[in-house]
């Protein structure tokens, strides 16, 4: 949240140490908490495996860590906005970053809509299943969406809060960044009057991460309960019954990473493997909660640490959950393809693209909602009209499942478009970031934006504590 402070220039090489210095020691493993997520992912399947029921119950433990970091969102989501666009001091620099930003958005989800089609009519999952839905397995799903904006203009007013606080109490990510936007173009336009608001507005930035410091203790426990459900709840012979779409989904998602993501990320002068290695911590949260909600918070933190200016990471990341979903668009034109397919339902190519067309507008308002890909895509299949929309039933068996995909791939595309859209805008420390690309360790755990230490500060550091232990253990 704060400037960096002037650092010397590096060579991006650790300095090491000399032969009288002790070598730098490393975190053992157990001190970081990517480990404790995976001993607890793995203690939710077994518990999950031999033990269904009370598996179900531990959903709470899911529940109750989502809640908390959600609480955290929205001023965080405010703050960070409020501060990153103040802080360019120039409001057509703004805009034209928000115009970059959302201009990238729209040709990604167009990509991503478009290879899910493709995949879904050369695997055709559901032809031959000749199904009729069970309007009662849709029911819940087609209740949410009763109370979901539907349409464009519904969608442009939602946006619109009822109240300045409502939007805040209520949770809207869309509302507070949309007042967040609002309030950073008044205080840049009253100059010096605004400078102390700002400065307070970043306090308050500040508190909140350090919040989600301590909120983050409780991963291992969510993404235990989380996993323990899943496992529990869902019966293995519905899985192998729908296996066919839910490995199409899971492999075309792994292509639009690996050759979509991994493309424009070597053009942007990076390797996606390394930036996957970057974030493993963040993935590794969302695959045991199945809502990337949960490490919003800790991924612009850890953007900020590596390189990207805060304007970039505060505008992008929360316009990025809202608007650039990869993993969503590829789950709605899969799903609704599917359900046309497995019912019988005839699609012309002209009525896909149709769809397709469609499907892009709808997805922008799927943020924000509880199962949102599962509603978003009932809203698709109702506007659409020749889909049957209660065909959603076919797919609510397996939702759970492909949400983890859905949010992983949601994660890795919003925070690979941050650090394109930094480079873009000229506001990424190359040399910081590829310093954190080869040694991740140097932001490891890191869920607080502040001023980083270079790779020889690094060394510096640990090598004096090194010595402050070895010291003490020769006195004792």
């Amino acid at each position: 949240m704060s400037e960096p402070s002037e650092k010397p220039s590096t060579s991006g090489e650790p300095v090491s140490p000399t032969a009288t210095e002790p070598a730098v020691k490393r975190k053992p493993i157990w001190h970081h908490l990517y480990f404790w997520v995976l001993v607890a992912i793995a203690a939710g399947v077994v518990v999950g495996l031999v033990a269904p029921d009370f598996a179900v119950k531990l959903k709470p433990l899911a529940d109750g860590f989502v809640k908390l970091i959600r609480m955290l969102i929205a001023p965080i989501v405010y703050t960070t906005v409020v501060v990153g666009i103040t802080s360019l001091g120039n409001l057509r620099q703004a805009g034209r970053l928000g115009a970059k930003a959302l201009g990238y958005f729209i040709t990604m989800t167009l990509i991503a809509l478009t290879i899910g089609l493709v995949v879904i009519n050369v695997v055709a999952p559901g032809e031959g299943l000749n199904v009729t839905p069970d309007p009662t397995e849709a029911e819940g799903t087609l209740s949410t969406l009763e109370e979901t904006p539907a349409g464009v203009v519904p969608f442009l007013l939602h946006i619109i809060p009822e109240t300045f606080v409502g939007a805040f109490a209520d949770g809207e990510v869309i509302q507070v960044l949309f007042l967040a936007i609002l309030s950073a173009i008044a205080l840049t336009a009253i100059g010096e009057h605004g400078r102390g608001i700002v400065s307070g507005i970043d306090s308050i930035g500040r508190m909140m991460f350090r919040i989600v410091h301590i909120v983050l203790y409780a991963a291992p426990i969510g993404a235990f309960g989380g996993m323990a459900y899943t496992v529990g709840r869902f019966d293995i012979g519905v899985l192998a019954n729908l296996g066919a779409l839910m490995a199409s989904f899971y492999l075309t998602c792994l292509f639009f990473i690996v050759v979509v993501l991994g493309g424009v990320a070597a053009a942007f002068g990076f390797n996606i493997f390394k930036f996957i290695r970057l974030i493993k911590d963040e993935l590794l949260i969302v695959l045991g909660t199945s809502s990337s909600e949960s490490v919003l918070p800790r991924i612009m933190a850890k953007l900020e640490n590596a390189g990207a200016d805060k304007s970039v990471v505060g505008l992008t990341i929360p316009t990025g959950y809202s608007f650039n979903l990869d993993g969503t668009c590829i789950y709605l034109t899969m799903g609704a393809i599917f359900i046309a397919q497995a019912t019988n339902t005839p699609m012309s190519l002209p009525q896909q693209i149709g769809l397709l067309l469609l499907l892009l507008l709808v997805s922008k308002g799927a943020a924000g909602v509880t199962g949102a890909g599962l509603v978003t895509l009932a809203a698709g299949l109702q506007a659409f009209g020749n889909i049957p929309a209660v065909g959603i039933a076919l797919v609510v068996g397996i939702d759970r499942f492909m949400s983890e995909a859905r949010a992983l791939t949601n994660l890795i595309g919003n925070g690979v478009a941050t650090m394109v859209i930094a480079k873009w805008e000229g506001e990424r420390d190359d040399e910081r970031f590829r310093e954190v690309l080869d040694d991740p360790s140097l932001i490891e755990d890191i869920d607080v934006p502040e001023d980083y230490e270079t790779p020889e500060e690094y060394a510096e550091s640990h090598a004096g504590r090194a010595r402050e232990t070895e010291q003490t253990k020769a006195g004792s």
